[in-house]
C-alpha cells in the first residue's frame, strides 16, 4: 500500500505533440488531377514469414499522374536511412518532385521527416489509418513490381542490400520505359453496375512526354535517355540479380545459407548446386495432397559431385559432356549415357552461380546497362 501511495503522488509529464498532429490528411478522393512529381510512398518488407529481427526493406515511390514507380533497398527502417532513400528517389526521378503522400508508419510520421519535408520545400500528407485505398496507386505498384520482381522471402546483410541496389537499377528502367500500364480515367454507377473507363495503355515516360506541364529539358532528357537503353539487356541483368538473390535467400525461409559478407557467400558457393533452380518471382504456395513433391529416382551424381567440382576448378572451361565421359570411364557401368543432360544442367547452373560476382558491385555506374554502339 504505501508503493501504490507514492506511486500515485508521481506528477504526469505532458505526452509530446504527435508528428500526426501537423500533417494533413488526404483520401483517395483528393487525386482528381495530380502533378507531375506527386508521390505516394511506401515501405515493401523483406521479412519471410518472421517480422522479427533485421531485415531488407524496400522504400517505393510512385508517382500518381504518370506511374513512374522507383525503389531503393534499406538495410535497416532508420529515419536516417529514410531521408537518404528519399533523397535518391528525388535524384532518380525525371521531374522535380513536388511533395511526398505517406501512411501512418512510424518511420514516416515523425518530426525528422516533417523537418526534412519543409527544409526542401516539399508538401507531406499522410493517408487515413487504416484505409489502403487512400494509397491505391502505391499498394497496387507494391504487387505489380516489388513483389513480382523480387517475391516474398526473406532477406538480410550486406550482400542482399547491394544487390537489392542492382535489381532496382534494373527495374526503374525496365518498367518505366518499357512496361505499358493502363489508366484509370472515370468510374460511373449505374445502379449495381459499376463501369471504368480506361485510357490507352501507356508507359510512364509516355505519359510524362505528352503532358504539357512536364518541361521541355525533362523531356528532352527522357528521350535520350530511352534512345540509349536496350530492353533486352535490362532483362537479362534483372534475371541474372533474381537468380542471385534466391542464392542467398535467409534460413529462415528457403534453407539456404545466410551471408552477412560477400566472402562468407562466396564461401558457401560450393553448396548452392544443392538448392535447385528456384525462381524468385514466385510466391511459394501450400503443396496439395495430391500433387507429388519427392524425388522419384536417387541424384545419380550425389556420389561423384565433390569430384565434378575438382574437375571444374582446375579446367572451368570443360564442357558437361567431356566430364560425363571422364565419369563413364573411371566408374564403368555405374553411369548411363540418358544421365548427360541431368549432369548439363548441373554445371549450367554451378557456372551461373560463379557468374553472379559480376552483379555484386553495388556502386556500379549506369553507363553500364546502355548498350555499346557496334
Amino acid at each position: 500500500m504505501p508503493v501504490r501511495r507514492k506511486a500515485r503522488s508521481r506528477k504526469k509529464r505532458n505526452a509530446p505533440r504527435r508528428a500526426s498532429k501537423q500533417i494533413p490528411v488526404k483520401t483517395f478522393s483528393d487525386w482528381s488531377e495530380p502533378l507531375p512529381g506527386e508521390l505516394e510512398i511506401d515501405f515493401v518488407l523483406h521479412c519471410g514469414n518472421s517480422a522479427s529481427g533485421v531485415y531488407v526493406s524496400s522504400l517505393v515511390g510512385t508517382d500518381v499522374c504518370s506511374g513512374w514507380t522507383g525503389a531503393v533497398g534499406l538495410l535497416a527502417r532508420e529515419t536516417t536511412l529514410v531521408t537518404e532513400g528519399l533523397d535518391l528517389l528525388c535524384d532518380q526521378f525525371p521531374v522535380p518532385v513536388i511533395g511526398f503522400n505517406a501512411d501512418n508508419d512510424s518511420t514516416f510520421i515523425n518530426d525528422a521527416l516533417v523537418a526534412y519535408c519543409e527544409s526542401r520545400n516539399l508538401k507531406f500528407t499522410r493517408s487515413r489509418p487504416y484505409r489502403k485505398n487512400d494509397q491505391a496507386w502505391i499498394e497496387q505498384k507494391n504487387g505489380a513490381v516489388i513483389r513480382r520482381f523480387v517475391g516474398y522471402d526473406r532477406f538480410s546483410g550486406e550482400v542482399a542490400g547491394k544487390l537489392f541496389g542492382q535489381l532496382y537499377l534494373g527495374i526503374r528502367l525496365y518498367v518505366n520505359y518499357f512496361q505499358p500500364s493502363f489508366k484509370l480515367l472515370e468510374k460511373t454507377r449505374e445502379g449495381a453496375k459499376v463501369k471504368r473507363r480506361y485510357s490507352t495503355p501507356m508507359t510512364p515516360a509516355s505519359r510524362l512526354l505528352e503532358h504539357e506541364l512536364v518541361s521541355d529539358e525533362d523531356k528532352d532528357a527522357l528521350r535520350f535517355e530511352r534512345s540509349q537503353l536496350d530492353p533486352l539487356v535490362l532483362l537479362h541483368r534483372i534475371r541474372d540479380c533474381q537468380s542471385a538473390l534466391a542464392a542467398i535467400t535467409s534460413p529462415e525461409s528457403a534453407g539456404s545459407p545466410g551471408c552477412d559478407s560477400l566472402n562468407e557467400f562466396l564461401a558457401h558457393l560450393p553448396l548452392l548446386w544443392k538448392e535447385g533452380e528456384a525462381r524468385p518471382t514466385h510466391r511459394k504456395y501450400r503443396v496439395s495432397t495430391t500433387e507429388r513433391y519427392w524425388r522419384t529416382r536417387k541424384d545419380p551424381f550425389e556420389d561423384v559431385w565433390p569430384e565434378i567440382l575438382y574437375w571444374l576448378s582446375e579446367t572451368p572451361d570443360a564442357t558437361a559432356k567431356s566430364l560425363f565421359e571422364k565419369l563413364m570411364i573411371k566408374y564403368p557401368g555405374k553411369f548411363q549415357s540418358g544421365q548427360l543432360r541431368t549432369l548439363q544442367r548441373r554445371v549450367k547452373e554451378w557456372r551461373h552461380v560463379m557468374a553472379r560476382e559480376l552483379v555484386f558491385a553495388c556502386n556500379e555506374p549506369e553507363d553500364n546497362l546502355v548498350p555499346t554502339c557496334r
